[in-house]
């Protein structure tokens, strides 16, 4: 991600975001969530997002409702967040745009701000996770063997095939955050991934999670879902 390499500081990041309420979504530093874009106020949050600094907060919203993106200006939203920049962008024929958002580091939202536009502004601090830009940062404190061992347990119960040659090269902050976006836990066991301190608690909270529903599901090992 050469890209990346322009996010050193806090400073380097824009101080007010766009912000996209979605639940049961987290975005982590080094990790690619694709998105389908079609309601028309995310359609020119993402015009403005593409002529800018192509950088979007991806928020969870408050509270027990089924909807993924609620609509209103008025929904309580999470406060910490994920930051992310658009990375691939593609028109589709039915008006809906696909985009891939990357993580770049987590924020804080300090307080929204009007923007005259139809979605929602937050002003937001990087401060409190000026970390997520040291690429890497502890990952030898992984417990990698125990993570490696809840995926293979995962392949395994739902007759998965992966390339290992492909996540045995994989980088332990990838392989973590990207397992943390893709795992489908509810928001709640999402947002405990998201706020994490660092990667290593971050890994022991996935494997705990997948452990502890394993057990639930009569298994005997660890399982992402």
């Amino acid at each position: 991600m050469a890209f990346a390499d322009q996010y050193r500081h806090p400073s380097d990041l824009p101080p007010r975001l766009p912000l996209f309420p979605l639940r049961g979504a987290i975005l982590l530093p080094g990790s690619t969530l694709p998105l389908n874009i079609f309601e028309p106020r995310y359609l020119e949050m993402i015009e403005d997002v593409m002529s800018g600094s192509r950088m979007l907060g991806l928020v969870q919203p408050v509270g027990s409702d089924d909807e993924e993106s609620p609509p209103g200006n008025t929904v309580p939203l999470r406060r910490i967040g994920g930051a992310g920049r658009v990375t691939s962008y593609q028109e589709l024929d039915d008006g809906r745009i696909a985009i891939a958002l990357t993580g770049i580091s987590r924020f804080e939202i300090v307080g929204e701000a009007e923007s005259g536009r139809p979605y929602r502004t937050a002003t937001v601090s990087y401060d409190r996770f000026a970390a997520d830009l040291t690429r890497g940062l502890g990952e030898e404190l992984v417990d990698r063997p125990r993570l490696i061992e809840a995926l293979r347990t995962y392949l395994e119960e739902h007759n998965l095939k992966t390339d290992w040659s492909v996540i045995d090269r994989a980088p332990s902050e990838f392989l973590v955050n990207a397992l943390c976006v893709m795992c489908p836990y509810g928001p709640e066991e999402k947002q405990a991934l998201l706020e994490a301190n660092d990667l290593k608690s971050r890994a022991e909270v996935l494997v705990a999670l997948a452990e502890m529903e394993s057990a639930t599901r009569g298994g005997s090992g660890g399982t992402l879902q």
